[in-house]
């Protein structure tokens, strides 16, 4: 197993990732640091970066490399971006950093910055159009896609803390600054012609630190049971409150709310401003956040090259897979798992009635449902549940990861956990939990189906007669599988319940 370092050196905060790449082209973050490093503060006079900045960032760089040395990492891809690309003494800063630190910082161009954060962003979500905002400390990147393709793409050039530095000292309210920050950021967005022609379908998708602070904030706010930034969603209404609060407060007030890292206390007033003028103005809905971005775009780059060319085209597999290798599951047994409890479904569509959208949840169950054994086998269906409620996975909603969190965990009895799932109700309708007991059902048909492991019964037909369901199984060679029925029909009651039928094996 190959150990790799994604260095991101921005204009606010230095970040360190350790990566370890699996085998197949997949990969999970291990480790990580961030300093807020603050490299472009103050740039705005004369262009350059400042000596103490420039100090602090070799210091925390010089930290890195040995971090990155005590874990044996074989290969470390470093990045600068808005404050050094535009920085008059970037030459001589680089050359620094080599000499001191044994780092190599490459660069990036505005649209190489912009490539790497849509790589994070769409082979991370299922979002079919989109316009991604990526609010940096020195920039702010603005890329529009529609399947799979960019469309258009800018760069403004400000960001949380040119647009602090730019009112700083002048002695204006916070209200005033946030005024003068709004008209700023307007009168860029009036030159950007292709912002006016959004479709309204478009979903905007916020990256970047001030992204996942304005979420944080929102969890905390509504008491949201699930803690997972990737994804989540909060309507512009809810937005706009939240700034026409924060845009009030003078600093030592803001750094007291809770859910804001008090580091970027001085510069999230800015950077909501910027938000405001884009999310209010081309009339989005919602925000949608994302937890991948440049890092992420750099860790699929290498792990699976092909994304530069074409990004992953199932999401949601990928993403399963990557756990399947992270836990070191049985790959034969859980895809087998994954195979029969797709068999079941359709085969008792008649009595579930449950749409399509709900395969996704089973599927996520279906390969998930013994990662429990990682930490325990006793009561592993448990500790599923919360793995699958803590793994982020790519590709499913919030909503959809809490459920087959709970299908996962009726796989041992036929029974979720639906007093721990009542912790998560605001996030379900009452057809969501209908299906989660339905589901379940389906998932222990499926695991019992090949409780030796062995794979020997590779199929199933299910009639209907009056009252009862007569399964029949199909198995290699008329092998025996008696054990594989008696586990099955110990749901039987949990199968009268949920689908109204008596159920019979064969």
């Amino acid at each position: 197993m190959e150990k790799i370092a994604i260095i991101d050196l921005g204009s606010s905060t230095a970040r360190l990732v350790l990566v370890n790449i699996l085998e197949g082209g997949y990969f999970v973050v291990f480790d990580e640091l961030k300093e807020n490093v603050r490299l472009g503060q103050d740039m705005d006079e004369d262009g350059f970066l400042r000596p103490v900045r420039i100090e602090q960032t070799k210091k925390t760089l010089q930290m890195f490399r040995r971090f990155c040395d005590s874990n044996g990492v074989e290969k470390i891809f470093a990045f600068a971006t808005a404050a050094v690309r535009r920085a008059k003494n970037q030459k001589s800063f680089l050359e620094e950093v080599s000499v001191t630190c044994g780092i190599k910082l490459r660069v990036l161009s505005a649209a190489e910055e912009a490539q790497y954060i849509y790589t994070g962003v769409i082979n991370s979500m299922d979002v079919p159009k989109g316009l991604i905002v990526d609010m940096g400390g020195g920039s702010t990147k603005l890329v529009y896609y529609n399947r799979k393709t960019i469309l258009e793409q800018v760069t403004l050039p400000f960001g949380a803390v040119t647009l602090t530095d730019m009112f700083k000292g002048q002695d204006l309210l916070p209200e005033e600054r946030a005024e003068r920050i709004e008209s700023t950021v307007r009168a860029h967005l009036n030159e950007v012609e292709w912002i006016k022609d959004l479709d309204p379908d478009t979903q905007f998708i916020g990256v970047g630190g001030s992204f996942r602070n304005l979420g944080k904030i929102s969890r905390r706010i509504k008491k949201y049971p699930l803690n997972v930034a990737h994804g989540y969603t909060l309507e512009t209404s809810e937005f706009n409150a939240i700034y026409d609060t924060i845009k009030t407060l003078p600093l030592d007030r803001t750094m007291k709310i809770k859910g804001l890292s008090s580091y970027r206390a001085d510069i999230f007033p800015s950077a909501l401003a910027c938000i405001s003028q884009i999310v209010n103005g081309c009339g989005f809905k919602n925000i949608m956040i994302s937890g991948c971005g440049m890092r992420e775009g750099a860790m699929f780059k290498y792990a699976v090259p092909t994304v530069s060319e074409k990004p992953i085209s199932d999401i949601l597999g990928y993403s399963l897979n990557t756990l399947v290798k992270h836990f070191d599951l049985n790959e034969d047994h859980v895809r087998h798992i994954m195979d029969l409890s797709m068999q079941v479904f359709k085969q008792l569509k008649v009595l579930h009635k449950l749409p399509r959208i709900y395969v996704k949840v089973l599927r996520a169950a279906a390969m998930l449902h013994d990662a429990g054994t990682t930490i325990k086998f006793y009561d592993h269906q448990k500790h599923s549940a919360y793995i699958i409620l803590n793994s982020n996975i790519y590709g499913l909603s919030h909503r959809e990861i809490v459920m087959a969190a709970f299908v996962a965990s009726a796989h041992k009895d036929g029974v979720p956990f639906l007093e721990d799932m009542a912790k998560y109700q605001n996030m379900l309708t009452e057809e969501d939990i209908d299906a989660v007991k339905k589901l379940g059902i389906v998932l222990k048909i499926a695991e019992s189906f090949d409780r030796s492991m062995s794979g020997i019964i590779t199929g199933l037909t299910c009639d209907i007669l009056g009252d009862s369901v007569i399964m029949k199984t199909i198995t290699e060679n008329h092998a025996d599988c008696s054990l594989e029925i008696s586990d099955a029909l110990t749901c039987k009651t949990e199968f009268k319940a949920y689908y109204g039928k008596n159920l019979e094996i064969l």
